[in-house]
């Protein structure tokens, strides 16, 4: 090999080093994500169940009292 070829060569290994070290760092970066978006679809499902549940507590306590106590609040923001 001529000194231009194995200089070639040195450039192309290291530029494949940093490509795949930056993969390395985006694979990790996935799936810190991956994990961080499974936590909140949990805490999503939680929030779910537990505004489910007080609406139908609320729909009960409601129903006992024939709404005579009713407050009542606008959720759509109009």
């Amino acid at each position: 090999m001529g000194d231009e070829t194995t200089a070639l060569v040195v450039a192309l290994a290291t530029e494949n080093a940093e490509l795949r070290a930056a993969l390395a760092q985006a694979q990790e970066l996935l799936i810190e994500t991956a994990v961080d978006a499974g936590e909140m679809h949990a805490r999503v499902d939680e929030l779910q169940a537990e505004l489910t549940k007080m609406l139908a507590e609320r729909s009960c306590a409601l129903l006992q009292d024939g709404g005579k106590n009713a407050v009542w609040i606008n959720l759509t923001g109009s």
